[in-house]
């Protein structure tokens, strides 16, 4: 069976539903999905997987949050060449830069060769229920493209 982990940095909640809406999505498309927060997950472990999707909230005037820079400074060793990857995070759209931290991920995962296989899904503040119906079919997207793949 497929896995596919989902890795995320929430500090309201918004991020994590959106994490579990496209988590309920590569289920519904029959693969296995490892839910995790930056901070219990570790880099290394991305290489274990048939597929990434990574999220996480914009902080400030465009930076990544906190709790996800050491996770992203730990990518940098590592070789995602092929690896079938999506990215996703809330944002304010007061600030200059909309959702930075989802450009910032989708660059770093083509940086290190995954292959990002579905358009980011960017959203302000809490998802809509159109919005998390999104994330489902990301999760959905996903998970058949590496039952194709494999």
């Amino acid at each position: 069976m497929s896995k596919v982990l989902v890795v995320y940095a929430s500090m309201t909640g918004n991020t994590e539903e959106m994490a579990e809406a496209i988590a309920e999505g590569v289920k519904q498309a029959g693969a296995e999905v490892v839910l995790k927060e930056a901070f219990d997950a570790s880099a290394a472990e991305l290489t274990e997987y048939d597929a990434i999707i990574m999220g996480a909230y914009t902080w400030g005037d465009g930076e990544l949050p906190d709790e996800f820079i050491d996770f992203y400074e730990e990518m940098a060793s590592l070789d995602l060449s092929g690896k079938i990857a999506a990215a996703f995070g809330s944002g304010d759209t007061s600030y200059p830069i909309y959702c930075a931290a989802v450009d910032m991920i989708e660059a770093k995962l083509k940086e290190l060769g995954a292959i990002i296989s579905a358009a980011c899904i960017k959203f302000e503040y809490n998802a809509s229920e159109d919005e998390k119906e999104q994330g489902r079919s990301m999760g959905r997207q996903i998970a058949s493209l590496v039952a194709v793949a494999g």
